[in-house]
């Protein structure tokens, strides 16, 4: 009896506080902190240096080493976006954006949703991202992009105006002044060339306003005149006297007899 009592508490044991006991993470090593670091320097520099195939392979070793490592996944994906492997970039942004809820990586998969003429998609991607991070101002142009390609002027035109309001550039207005002089509206045509000009304006003012306050800020310097130093004049030294030397008295010799 007293047997199965203690077996009944055991169970109960495992059941209520073993689940609790989880097993600690590991801290990285030192040594696996230095691969890691030369893997993901290995990477970038094959990147720059266009070498695909050397940056593939350290990412995929960073990866075989850390499987959750988001940022290894989205340069992974923009990798393959420039080899125009679009859907193994696709599904790269994807595990990224599963294991990361980033707005850079629903960004990229816009992007090639964007190149591969799936508008659609990529106007939900621009959304989503727009959703978690909405002041980046090239999410809404980009977004505007798609619309655009739907034939949804003016949602195109809405988010070319959300982008303005963030960057007050000059080419975000003349793209908007593109989509109206496609749809041929005159007056719309005229007040966006007017917002154009008003804008330059504005910058040049502002650049202006910029370099006065720079130079403001800025001592001018003197010239500097070379110091010389005043030569001292040495005084008018005589020659000492010499006082004449006694003269000897002249020794006289003895005749030797």
């Amino acid at each position: 009896m007293l047997a199965v009592f203690a077996i009944v508490i055991f169970i109960l044991f495992l059941i209520f506080f073993y689940p609790l006991k989880t097993p600690q993470a590991k801290e990285p090593t030192p040594k696996y902190k230095t691969q890691m670091r030369k893997l993901w320097s290995i990477a970038q520099s094959a990147m720059k240096e266009s070498k695909p195939a050397r940056a593939e392979k350290a990412l995929l070793t960073i990866l075989k080493f850390d499987e959750k490592n988001a940022a290894a996944y989205n340069r992974l994906g923009i990798l393959y976006a420039k080899e125009e492997k679009w859907s193994e970039a696709i599904e790269c942004f994807e595990i990224a954006q599963s294991i990361d809820n980033n707005p850079s990586s629903l960004h990229n998969v816009g992007l090639i949703y964007l190149e591969t003429s799936a508008y659609e998609k990529a106007v939900i991607a621009f959304q989503q991202a727009l959703e978690l991070e909405g002041d980046v101002p090239s999410r809404f142009i980009a977004l505007a992009k798609a619309q655009e390609r739907l034939g949804n002027r003016k949602e195109a035109i809405n988010a070319l105006e959300s982008a303005y309001d963030l960057d007050h550039s000059v080419s975000t207005l003349r793209q908007i002044l593109g989509i109206y002089e496609q749809a041929e509206d005159q007056e719309a045509i005229a007040a966006t060339s007017a917002r154009i000009e008003a804008q330059i304006a504005a910058d040049t003012a502002a650049k202006a306003a910029r370099a006065a306050k720079k130079a403001k800020k800025t001592p001018v310097r003197k010239a500097r005149t070379p110091k010389t130093k005043p030569r001292l004049s040495r005084p008018e030294t005589r020659p000492p006297r010499l006082k004449p030397r006694p003269s000897r008295p002249k020794s006289r010799r003895r005749k030797v007899i």
